[in-house]
């Protein structure tokens, strides 16, 4: 079989670049090992970010860091026989977290951010699926007045710099906004501009869905056996062998077993999570994405159930299962809200790769002629699919990128 181009990885990114591309003309193959949206698209919070322009930071305060180190919280958790590999990624990681260095990386970020829910919108009416969305924004909680008024003061500046539209919730419009909460809380912000999801595997089936009706044909394989085949790149799918001009690379945290094959050495880190659909007791409803901002763990009312989504696990990408984020968050989420029983027969575990500078990496491999990155997108992979997909995909049509992109260009770390 031949094509124009192969898209390796189904989640959001994958299959935005591949309907984007298909749209332009070319004749592309969506490849994954799973069925699309079964990997990392699968199990993230259900949130276009709209508001996400500061991207998540390493912690600064040694304080904050020493209690990180016991290694009993909500929001962190770590494997300390991970550490030694992944030491020198968190110290660049820590060192890019500065205030200097933080604020650089926000502004280059920001213009990506600021296209995710109009991207989004135009794949979501192509695709018929908007009964998977809503538009109400999502809620930060705030336990204490300290971190109330601090969080109040940032949105104010990025509404000021960036736009970003939030309104500031008393402890009485908290408990009218959401009656069934089951704790007393010193305030909350709505963020106005993101949109959520009730089912993000969904949202990704139905793009898919989407890119077959435009031509677009989707198969099994495994990416280790992509190469070289004189001037084509070739692998090997269900289908048979496949060849094609381009190939673009969008395995999120498993794009090393591309990338290195090639001898390009990324400084991917791994960050993972853990999610579980619960009940809710008698007739209890949750109305809003709902995060406890001084907890680390978010409640979302999604079509299978209210959602618990973890922290970040820092850990070996491949290491097994180790969900004791998932029990501590919920034994604090049942003193807010009425959870009733588990709705899943295990607890959900994904893996987000994580750049040391916290920007994804978008754009041409700087050594070998038709082959394209798509990677690194962290917590946004949601939120920035449909931006990744087009901007990509002008590229490798030769069309001028409707935002700059240099920021994200691979060469920032490739050897």
């Amino acid at each position: 079989m031949t094509k124009d181009a192969i898209v390796l990885g189904a989640g959001i990114v994958g299959v935005s670049t591949a309907i984007h591309l298909q749209r332009r003309g070319r004749q592309v193959v969506l490849v994954d090992r799973k069925e699309p949206g079964q990997g990392t698209s699968f199990g993230n919070a259900g949130l276009i970010q709209r508001e996400g322009v500061v991207p998540y930071g390493f912690p600064q305060q040694f304080g904050l860091l020493l209690r990180y180190a016991f290694n009993n919280r909500v929001d962190a958790h770590y494997h300390l026989r991970a550490l030694p590999a992944q030491i020198a990624f968190l110290a660049r990681y820590w060192w890019n977290s500065n205030t200097k260095r933080h604020e650089m990386i926000s502004r280059a970020y920001a213009p990506l951010i600021e296209h995710s829910v109009s991207e989004h919108n135009d794949l979501i009416e192509a695709a018929h699926a908007k009964e998977l969305i809503r538009k109400n924004g999502w809620v930060e909680l705030f336990r204490s007045n300290e971190k109330r008024d601090a969080e109040f003061a940032e949105a104010e500046r990025l509404n000021r710099e960036f736009g970003i539209a939030y309104d500031a919730l008393t402890s009485a419009d908290v408990a009218t906004a959401e009656p069934h909460l089951k704790d007393s809380f010193a305030g909350a912000l709505r963020w106005r501009d993101p949109w959520s999801v009730v089912d993000p595997h969904g949202l990704t089936s139905a793009y898919r869905r989407y890119f077959e009706s435009i031509g677009g044909r989707v198969t099994t394989g495994d990416a280790v056996s992509l190469g070289r085949s004189g001037s084509a790149w070739r692998m090997v799918t269900a289908e048979g062998s496949i060849e094609a001009e381009d190939v673009v690379v969008a395995l999120g945290p498993w794009a090393d077993l591309v990338t290195k094959r090639f001898g390009y050495a990324f400084p991917l880190g791994v960050k993972r999570g853990y999610h579980m659909h619960y009940a809710a007791e008698g007739n209890a409803v949750l109305n809003n994405w709902t995060l406890d901002a001084e907890r680390g763990y978010l409640l979302a009312p999604m079509s299978r159930g209210i959602r618990l989504t973890t922290g970040a696990e820092f850990a070996l990408r491949d290491a097994p299962k180790t969900p004791v984020q998932l029990d501590r968050a919920e034994a604090v989420a049942r003193t807010v809200f009425p959870l009733g029983e588990r709705l899943d027969p295990e607890p959900w575990m994904g893996a987000r790769p994580c750049t040391p500078d916290m920007m994804p990496i978008i754009g041409k491999a700087p050594r070998h002629e038709g082959l394209w990155f798509a990677f690194g997108h962290a917590h946004h992979g949601l939120t920035l699919g449909p931006v990744t997909g087009r901007v990509l995909a002008e590229l490798i049509t030769g069309e001028k990128p409707f935002i700059d992109i240099s920021a994200y260009a691979p060469d920032r770390f490739a050897p």
